[in-house]
């Protein structure tokens, strides 16, 4: 592509994909007409170049680069602007088999992660991005930084939300929350995004400090090295931190695995409060009914969850049976066996651990 004598801008190939529907008036809105017009209002890219790399990662999904490549080459204002020496877009010798290479990359099937963009103004190479979920919090537990438009996590602090959901590591990058990008971000924005959800249970967008291959991040190399001469106490963060104990445990999909024994249920009647218990426990041995695991409940259906003195190694919580309903609703007691009087604590522990950092709303 010809650069301005003077060199005060340097062109981009965005330049003139962008200028494609201009080129075809008597189309109206096209496919690519659609292509261009998302890719410059992508949040996640600021620079020409960020933009033109996500137009092409859209181009190959959509299968349409060779639509773009084509409307190119019979545009001849932009023709005019490449180099026939070295481009392949002016030079009809090189064109022609370009083209015929991407109409075979058309017919492929691609499936890019689109939102995984944020860093297509640095680099190629992409990180790893993962989504961390929660319930609605007063305090996450998560420090952060704000450098150059990203948001940073440089700690995780102990006993909080985001430590017990051990997905977030300080290092980390929030490149969004519950759909609101935060690239580019101001200082205090995540805060004023958060407000806005108050009550609502949360779902972040995480951009990790580690690659594919355990070591760090490339582009984000720059961004560290100025975090640690700003906070000389940060340190990049390797595992969680209860990973090591739970390594002998059973684990499925990143969560604790407890092999417990079901003993039944008995409904309580519409008093859910931790009082009952000790009436919905006794029942439930009463009847020595057959295990089941049919259910899954969430915090917001859960109402109180303990054990009896006399039986270190059973416990139970009850749920509302109707809970779309809170006015007719009744509650059941579930009670369950674990194996020892240690694991039966700690899964108590770790459901009131829940409730502690759920942010409850009437």
């Amino acid at each position: 592509m010809k650069q301005p004598v003077l060199g005060f801008k340097r062109r981009d190939y965005w330049h003139w994909l962008e200028q494609l529907p201009q080129q075809d008036t008597c189309s109206g809105v096209t496919p690519l007409s659609i292509m261009v017009e998302k890719a410059s209002s992508c949040e996640k890219v600021l620079t020409a170049q960020g933009r033109g790399r996500y137009f092409l990662r859209l181009a190959l999904n959509q299968k349409s680069l060779a639509t773009a490549i084509q409307q190119l080459a019979r545009s001849p204002k932009l023709l005019e602007c490449y180099d026939p020496l070295v481009s392949v877009l002016g030079n009809e010798d090189f064109m022609e088999p370009f083209l015929s290479l991407m109409l075979v990359v058309s017919e492929m099937n691609f499936s890019l992660d689109l939102q995984n963009s944020s860093f297509l103004d640095e680099s190629w190479l992409l990180p790893v991005c993962l989504t961390y979920e929660t319930v609605p919090c007063r305090e996450l537990g998560m420090v952060l930084r704000y450098l150059d438009g990203r948001i940073f996590v440089i700690e995780v602090l102990p006993e909080s939300q985001a430590e017990v959901d051990e997905v977030v590591l300080a290092g980390d990058v929030i490149d969004e929350i519950s759909g609101f990008s935060l690239r580019n971000a101001r200082n205090g924005q995540a805060g004023t995004v958060l407000q806005k959800l108050k009550g609502k249970p949360l779902s972040f967008r995480m951009i990790r400090w580690k690659w594919h291959d355990g070591g760090m991040y490339k582009p984000l190399l720059p961004y560290l090295k100025v975090l640690r001469e700003k906070v000389p106490s940060f340190q990049l963060q390797q595992e969680h931190r209860h990973k090591e104990e739970k390594e002998e445990r059973c684990l499925q999909g990143g969560r604790l695995l407890y092999n417990l024994r079901y003993l039944g249920q008995a409904n309580v009647g519409k008093y859910g409060g931790k009082e009952v218990l000790d009436e919905g426990i006794p029942t439930v041995l009463e009847q020595h009914l057959c295990p089941r695991v049919l259910f899954q409940y969430p915090y917001p259906e859960i109402s109180c969850v303990g054990r009896c003195l006399d039986s270190n190694n059973l416990f139970a919580f009850c749920v509302a049976v109707s809970p779309g309903t809170p006015e007719h609703s009744t509650f059941d007691c579930l009670v369950f066996e674990s194996n020892s009087a240690n694991e039966c604590e700690e899964i108590i522990k770790r459901i009131a651990a829940g409730f502690k950092h759920t942010e409850w709303f009437v």
